[in-house]
């Protein structure tokens, strides 16, 4: 059953082109990670568990949602979330979980034995100012770029997947 579902393609990239329904679908298993993390962490749970404003996909797998000719290794999904006063959202973890069976293959170099493509859940707390629009409040801090990773996300395309209104926008293209 798997090798059908994945056509037995492992490989170091996939150069499936990511539709609509792959972002929902990676949209819907960072929001389960992150929510399992909720869970299990009571003081960053209790601040941000109900302030998620946006997923967006990034880096290498951004790239090829725009040209379908970079290729995946793997997902990153960051999710972004108002800053609380009381504690930033915690910067550091990086929560991985499995695409599943799909067109996109394996990675065989992955070493979490996943069916499919690994994808990487990180967040962020940032300012959002005066902003009603979450993209904005995104926009700014990467146009900022005050700290390692907004620096880093800004030399490639960020696009929504969460909320599912705006799924698929670019909000940022270098």
């Amino acid at each position: 059953m798997y090798a059908e579902e994945t056509n037995g393609i492992e490989s170091e990239r996939s150069f499936e082109p990511i539709e609509k329904d792959d972002l929902r679908r990676l949209a819907s298993l960072a929001k389960n990670r992150l929510q399992k993390y909720f869970e299990q962490n009571k003081p960053p749970g209790r601040l941000y568990r109900d302030k998620l404003r946006l997923l967006c996909l990034c880096q290498g797998a951004a790239i090829h949602y725009l040209d379908s000719k970079h290729g995946i290794k793997d997902f990153d999904v960051w999710a972004f979330f108002p800053e609380a006063p009381e504690m930033p959202f915690p910067c550091r973890p990086l929560w991985k979980t499995d695409f599943g069976p799909s067109k996109f293959g394996y990675r065989a170099k992955d070493q979490d034995n996943f069916q499919g493509r690994r994808i990487d859940v990180l967040g962020r707390s940032i300012p959002w100012g005066d902003s009603n629009r979450p993209q904005e409040a995104v926009k700014n801090w990467l146009y900022n770029r005050k700290n390692v990773s907004s620096r880093l996300l800004s030399m490639k395309p960020v696009i929504v997947i969460y909320p599912e209104e705006i799924c698929g926008e670019i909000i940022y293209e270098p």
